[in-house]
């Protein structure tokens, strides 16, 4: 297992980028409304889904948003920041089998307080842009290399 390693606010610049991939399964949906108590039948029912304009189930929009959360955990600024604020706009559905990847973009940085702002964009296998946003950060003042948190094994009956 590698080890995940977060950018102190004296490493990061403006423009700079991270990205972070994650595909929709039918089990992320079911987990994610288990989780959420979002039990929209768009989300959960085949038949209902396939009568709206989607025709078929579609994520969550905020397990997009948890997307953009995972970058910023994970990738930058990474292990140690606090993710203070998050606006996010939701322009095309996710389909269960969608590849969804987060781009993240430094556009502002308070060194004194340790924010940083990141333009945030999801787009998926095909490039289309899935929602944008802009998030506030605290960026940790120390250099910071861990392990992962090991994730819990999950059977469906």
């Amino acid at each position: 297992m590698s080890l995940l390693e977060n950018c102190p606010i004296t490493e990061i610049a403006v423009g700079q980028t991270a990205s972070y991939s994650k595909t929709l399964t039918e089990q992320d949906v079911i987990l994610f409304a288990a989780c959420s108590g979002d039990v929209n039948p768009v989300h959960l029912d085949k038949t209902y889904a396939a009568s709206t304009p989607f025709g078929e189930p579609i994520g969550h929009g905020m397990w997009t948003g948890a997307l953009v959360s995972a970058a910023i955990a994970t990738r930058l600024p990474g292990p140690g920041s606090v993710y203070r604020s998050q606006s996010l706009s939701f322009k095309h559905p996710v389909k269960i089998g969608d590849t969804v990847t987060v781009t993240l973009t430094v556009t502002e940085i308070k060194e004194r307080v340790k924010l940083v702002t990141l333009d945030c964009e999801a787009h998926n296998q095909d490039g289309k842009l899935i929602a944008k946003g802009v998030a506030e950060v605290i960026a940790p003042a120390e250099k910071l290399s861990i392990e992962p948190g090991a994730l819990p094994s999950i059977s469906f009956n």
